[in-house]
């Protein structure tokens, strides 16, 4: 069981524009059950952790289409009540028990977006990142990981127009 950072980046260091969009990474060609494709990460996964900048660009976007796993949104927004997710606005580290309890011996999935994979680090509950690399740039946005992480490189691999690496986070540094 680990807790993991699994994300898309633009080449510059961005998962989001400035507004929060994603759109940028919906046109670009990728295989789900490529090495490090969606399709072959998924099934690790028993709980999911995102922010409330996900959790909108989910709502606007594909209302219906979370619904893989037990979720935690961390936000001090409020939202509509969904059977989907539980909403929150404790540490991560309250709930990070929680979480691993419902995964049931499956990892934990860090959403999105980066500062709140961020905190996971800071609680020293984050164990591993995976990137999707995009052929694109966005001058400006909403950072992969806002803060100073040390990761060591553990695998890459090419997902179509990606270029993917996992990273374990580097404890001792």
């Amino acid at each position: 069981m680990a807790t993991i950072y699994y994300t898309a980046s633009t080449l510059d260091g961005f998962i989001a524009t400035t507004d929060h969009s994603l759109e940028w990474l919906l046109s670009r060609d990728v295989a789900g059950d490529a090495d490090m494709g969606y399709d072959t990460f998924a099934p690790r996964v028993g709980a999911c952790a995102m922010g409330a900048s996900t959790w909108q660009w989910l709502l606007d976007h594909d209302p219906e289409g979370w619904t893989p796993k037990p979720t935690w949104v961390f936000t001090h927004r409020d939202f509509a009540p969904s059977e989907q997710v539980t909403y929150t606005t404790a540490d991560v580290a309250q709930v990070h028990a929680e979480m691993v309890d419902k995964a049931a011996g499956k990892d934990v999935w860090v959403v999105g977006g980066g500062d709140l994979a961020g905190q996971f680090h800071d609680a020293g509950l984050l164990d591993e990142v995976w990137v999707q690399y995009a052929p694109v740039t966005l001058g400006a946005g909403a950072p992969v990981l806002p803060r100073h992480v040390e990761l060591r490189l553990e695998e890459v691999a090419r997902n179509r127009d990606f270029m993917c690496g996992r990273y374990s986070v580097v404890r001792d540094a």
